[in-house]
């Protein structure tokens, strides 16, 4: 059963990822929350892909999976697009087995870093 109460961003994200990576482990959190931003914004993602794509060779490299997620996301990371933060993680399956911690994200520093740490 689909989550029926789905934001439109994360949906978006999630239905691009999933068509084009097949991934066998997909999450996307929305870490809005954790910013200076409205209540039940849509503007700080982190996704964590799992996908045997990324075993390919011109894949191996962990920058060249993070551009192969921006421009499958090009619209929403776009200048005028919804999403302002997007962090990426983004393994094979034989990575993810191996290690399937995710490192937290850093408290909201204010973007310009003038807020102080939490």
């Amino acid at each position: 059963n689909e989550k029926v109460s789905m934001n439109p961003v994360e949906q978006s994200i999630k239905t691009k990822l999933v068509e084009a990576l097949s991934p066998l482990h997909l999450e996307i959190r929305n870490e809005s929350h954790m910013h200076n931003v409205p209540a039940n914004s849509e503007t700080h993602f982190k996704v964590i892909v799992v996908s045997d794509k990324f075993a390919e060779p011109s894949y191996k490299m962990p920058i060249k999976r993070h551009r192969l997620i921006n421009n499958i996301l090009k619209e929403e990371i776009a200048t005028d697009g919804p999403v302002h933060a997007l962090s990426i993680v983004a393994k094979t399956s034989k990575q993810w087995s191996a290690s399937p911690l995710i490192p937290s994200s850093p408290s909201c520093r204010g973007g310009d870093g003038s807020l102080p740490s939490k």
